[in-house]
C-alpha cells in the first residue's frame, strides 16, 4: 500500500499518467501512489524489503524521479531473483478526480514498463465515501496485490 498527501502546485500522476487535478501527489519523487503501492508488492513477494529500504528518501538522486524508473528498477530486481509476474490486483481510493477513465491508459503503461501483458494488470478505483482523509480530498492511497511465479 501507498499513502500520499495532495498538495497544489504538484502534478497528479497515477500509474504513469498525468492526470488533470488542482492538486499532485505531494513526495519525493513524482509520489504515484499506483506505481508505489506496486513496487512495494512486487519487493515484499520477492523477499527484497520495501520501496523506502531499495529507494531512499534520502537520496538525492531521486528526487523527484518517474515512478516508472522505480517501477523498471523493482521489476529487473524481482526478475533477478528468478520471478516473474503471474497477476497484480490495484485498487485506488480518491474522492478526486476519477479515474476510471485513465485506467485503461495506466494497464498499457505498466505493462510495458514490466514488459508483460496488460490483461494480467488490474486496476481498480474507489472513493472512501467521503470519509477520513481521502474523503476529506486530503490525500490518495493505493494497495496492490501481486502474484510471483518462478520463470521458466
Amino acid at each position: 500500500m501507498d499513502i500520499h498527501r495532495l498538495k497544489p502546485g504538484r502534478k497528479l500522476w497515477l500509474g504513469g499518467v498525468e492526470i488533470p487535478h488542482t492538486k499532485g501527489l505531494d513526495g519525493h519523487s513524482d509520489a504515484d501512489v499506483l506505481i508505489h503501492a506496486i513496487c512495494d508488492a512486487l519487493l515484499g513477494a520477492a523477499n527484497l524489503r520495501d520501496i523506502g529500504f531499495q529507494f531512499p528518501d534520502t537520496d538525492p538522486a531521486l528526487k523527484d524521479i518517474k515512478s516508472e524508473f522505480l517501477l523498471s528498477k523493482t521489476i529487473q530486481m524481482v526478475r533477478s531473483e528468478g520471478y516473474e509476474v503471474g497477476n497484480i490486483d490495484v485498487t485506488i481510493c480518491a474522492e478526486n478526480p476519477k479515474i476510471n477513465p485513465y485506467i485503461p491508459q495506466m494497464k498499457e503503461i505498466l505493462a510495458a514498463i514490466m514488459q508483460t501483458d496488460a490483461n494480467v494488470i488490474s486496476i481498480k478505483a474507489t472513493t472512501s465515501e467521503k470519509m477520513g482523509f481521502v474523503g476529506r480530498e486530503e490525500g490518495i492511497s493505493a494497495y496492490a496485490v501481486v502474484l510471483i511465479q518462478r520463470g521458466d
